[in-house]
């Protein structure tokens, strides 16, 4: 039966209620569908709508700094990482899932590639291969625990980030180290290509391939399924644990990437390096979730998120203002786009 339809309960229930449609009725039709349409175009559109406000603001105050291509360029190259993150995040998300490892995996594919690569002079697509490997076997570890065990995601990535936590100190010792990488590695992070540095062009195709699997393929409606109603999806045929394992072996491998991408970019390493981008992450995909399709995370709304995030982070630090500021404006910010999209969301 379509969602349009209405049930004749429903049908019933209007009339003797005055809502409708009689002449009996609270407000007239017309009056109701402008409401609602405004309610459906605050709640898909006012994120959009803050973001580009907040553009426009912080190029008002920073007129010959803020809105210049080479500023536009340290915005994307800040956010490259966050994004491969944040799409990552999102397929787990979909299914009503969690991963609160990715910081520590981040790390362990720093730590990784030092090691492996410093340490023991191993090449660059052989180290890649082995630390996307390593990634690929923590994704499977923490969906088999969760998906075929039982355990809860929350839980479980969090016990698995300080495993993953302890196995990057133990392969690393914990040293700082600021030499010794390959030209051919550095220059993944460093070099550009047409004007814009490498990682937005590795986030832009990995951002690609999984709005593709999202949204284009039949994997990913049967990912959205599992997060509507896992046993329905099930009871229908769908392989749940298996999408489930699935979900969380890319976003281990969107992970290692970024922790590649930011030991590449600055030519060095350092102990958990990781640990800043969680909640970031976790930030760009739920405030993703209130823009174009309110109440359903898609990649589409994360990339809004993950360069909302950036613009502000950005904007504020040109403001010249102190730390404890910063927090509370972008705090402030964030909580109010937020607020404003559920609020039109709940009129649509």
């Amino acid at each position: 039966m379509s969602e349009n339809v209405p049930s004749p309960a429903l049908a019933l229930e209007d009339r003797k209620s005055g809502t409708g449609g009689t002449p009996g009725g609270d407000a007239a039709p017309g009056s109701r569908r402008r409401s609602t349409s405004m309610g459906v175009l605050a709640s898909r559109y006012g994120l959009l709508v803050a973001f580009l406000v907040t553009i426009l603001v912080f190029s008002l105050a920073r007129p010959h700094s803020f809105p210049t291509w080479r500023n536009t360029q340290s915005i994307l190259t800040l956010a490259a990482p966050s994004l491969i993150m944040a799409v990552g995040l999102t397929v787990v998300l979909v299914m009503q899932d969690f991963d609160l490892s990715i910081g520590a995996m981040i790390g362990l594919g720093s730590g990784a590639a030092m090691d492996f690569m410093v340490k023991n002079g191993i090449g660059t697509v052989p180290m890649i291969l082995i630390v996307l490997a390593i990634a690929i076997g923590a994704g499977l570890l923490n969906g088999y625990m969760v998906a075929f065990l039982g355990g809860s995601s929350f839980i479980i990535t969090l016990a698995m980030g300080t495993v993953l936590t302890g196995v990057e100190y133990a392969m690393t010792n914990q040293d700082t180290v600021y030499s010794g990488f390959s030209s051919s590695f550095t220059a993944i992070g460093q070099n550009n290509f047409l004007g814009l540095n490498l990682q937005i062009w590795i986030a832009l195709v990995i951002g690609i391939i999984i709005w593709v699997l999202l949204d284009r393929s039949e994997i990913g409606r049967y990912m959205y399924a599992i997060g509507g109603n896992s046993e329905a999806a099930r009871l229908s045929g769908v392989r749940v644990r298996i999408l489930r394992v699935l979900g969380f072996v890319i976003v281990a491998i969107t992970a290692a990437i970024v922790g590649l991408l930011l030991t590449a970019q600055a030519g060095s390493y350092a102990p958990n390096v990781g640990g800043s981008y969680l909640l970031p992450a976790f930030a760009a995909v739920f405030l993703g979730a209130a823009v174009f399709r309110p109440g359903e995370f898609n990649v589409l709304g994360t990339l809004v998120g993950v360069l909302f995030l950036g613009v502000i982070q950005t904007g504020l630090t040109m403001l010249d203002l102190q730390t404890y500021l910063i927090n509370l404006v972008q705090g402030g910010i964030l909580i109010t786009a937020v607020l404003v999209s559920r609020l039109g969301q709940r009129q649509a």
